[in-house]
């Protein structure tokens, strides 16, 4: 009994010893490469800036802000002797998510721009309605305002025999209001609002809005079984016409998604939400 008491208590000093490892302070040399990373993306920010300007501002301001962290980190290293591993983790995934962003590896889907003949310029209405997929999640759990969200469009859209926007294009937006789902008002909600687009190298500026929430895997499906005919059209049928039946939605005035039990509204990456253009968008004949 004493032996296996010696044991467990020589376990018991290991694990202590292992988890203090695990939670051993960060050095001077990390702290070196985080800097090193943050430079990094301030020479892509410079490339950046000539093909699209918008996301280079929003990037330089979001690595001001880390580039603070950076320093708050070297400053609590010298007063305190100690930073922990989960303060340099965080700040690290920040800025690896920032440097990818910089390098532009937005868009999964590339434009189908087609052969140049069929590519033109013009007007598209008021009321046009476009499929655009969402590049990654949003819930109205955890969003904040102003947080910017990227799409891109399913089809292309055609006019007068002529592709204005091809399929892939980037479309842009931003969380205009969001409600947590709570004691009070137990259904979450979340609006969206779209600000951008970007047509091969050029950036329009965009006014639009959700009209509907779809099932990203059904829109997948209902693409294939299309063959040319509007995606609108394919998943209409499949839902007989409810709007964001299958993702346990509505969609309101306003482009606001509300959920229809006492729960967040979650949109997962992939999720095609249907907008409407609020104003008109002029897009010049490419060069």
């Amino acid at each position: 009994m004493r032996t296996l008491r010696t044991a467990f208590l020589l376990c018991a000093a290991l694990a202590v010893a292992v988890s203090a490892s695990a939670q051993a302070t960060v050095t001077a040399a990390d702290l070196t490469r985080l800097e090193s990373t943050a430079a990094e993306i301030d020479r892509q920010v410079g490339t950046l800036r000539t093909s699209d300007p918008t996301l280079a501002t929003e990037v330089e301001a979001s690595l001001a802000d880390l580039r603070d962290e950076i320093t708050y980190l070297r400053v609590k290293m010298r007063k305190e002797g100690a930073v922990t591993r989960d303060e340099y983790g965080s700040l690290r995934d920040q800025l690896e998510t920032l440097r990818v962003r910089a390098a532009g590896q937005k868009v999964s889907a590339q434009p189908a721009i087609g052969p140049p003949e069929m590519r033109g310029g013009g007007t598209v209405g008021v009321g046009t309605e476009f499929d655009v997929r969402l590049q990654s999640s949003l819930s109205s759990a955890t969003a904040k305002p102003e947080q910017r969200f990227e799409a891109t469009t399913l089809l292309d859209y055609e006019s007068g025999g002529k592709i204005i926007v091809p399929a892939g294009s980037l479309v842009r937006g931003f969380v205009s209001s969001v409600n947590a789902a709570g004691n009070l008002d137990r259904r979450g909600s979340l609006t969206l609002s779209f600000d951008e687009i970007r047509i091969d190298s050029t950036n329009y500026r965009l006014r639009a809005s959700v009209i509907e929430a779809l099932d990203g895997d059904v829109t997948r499906d209902a693409t294939r079984i299309g063959a040319g005919a509007a995606v609108g059209a394919i998943i209409g049928g499949l839902l007989g016409g409810g709007k964001g039946a299958l993702l346990g939605v509505l969609v309101g005035g306003g482009g606001t998604i509300a959920a229809t039990e006492g729960s967040d509204v979650n949109l997962p990456t992939g999720t095609v939400l249907r907008i409407r253009l609020d104003q008109a968008l002029e897009v010049a004949v490419p060069r």
